[in-house]
């Protein structure tokens, strides 16, 4: 191989390298606005909606896992995008192909997972008993601590109920 030839694969490389890492940024900043199930965030959209407030006792809670209904499909783009990356730098010929193959394969696998994990959050399932004798079963993040024996406020609206303590209960 003459040098024209090897600083021409190598800046090849580079540019795989380089769209892999913008790639990456990419999907870590698309991951950056995940929904929240938080008592204490509100969409632009539920701000100054009317709401419906029901006074209760909770009853019972349990440590769940609050995880996204599905991925973006960004860690798999992007772990495909490097693994391919990686795997070019692996040998010649029809073994090197055979490793961009893989590589991508691995990495789209492996970045799918990774995305996976990240669209989960620790939550509680709530059930409260309502000052009317109705029982109700509300999941939400773990953000703010709820206890059993707890008085607190159901609120309901805009689709989305959450529970949030009492105001001055203790």
């Amino acid at each position: 191989m003459n040098k024209s030839s090897a600083r021409l694969l190598k800046s090849g490389a580079r540019q795989y390298a380089l769209s892999g890492l913008l790639l990456l940024l990419a999907v870590g900043l698309a991951g950056c606005s995940t929904p929240s199930a938080s008592s204490k965030v509100y969409t632009y959209s539920q701000a100054q909606s009317e709401q419906i407030v029901r006074n209760g006792t909770v009853t019972n809670v349990r440590s769940i896992v609050i995880q996204q209904d599905k991925t973006s499909g960004a860690g798999m783009v992007a772990g495909g995008a490097l693994g391919g990356v990686a795997g070019s730098a692996v040998g010649g010929g029809v073994g090197r192909d055979l490793a961009i193959v893989g590589g991508a394969i691995l990495g789209a696998l492996v970045g799918n997972k990774v995305e996976e994990g990240m669209g989960k959050s620790d939550g509680l399932e709530i059930t409260v008993r309502l000052d009317n004798g109705e029982t109700r079963v509300i999941a939400q993040e773990a953000d703010e601590p709820i206890t059993v024996g707890q008085r607190v406020q159901v609120i309901s609206g805009t689709g989305v109920t959450r529970v949030a303590p009492m105001p001055g209960a203790r």
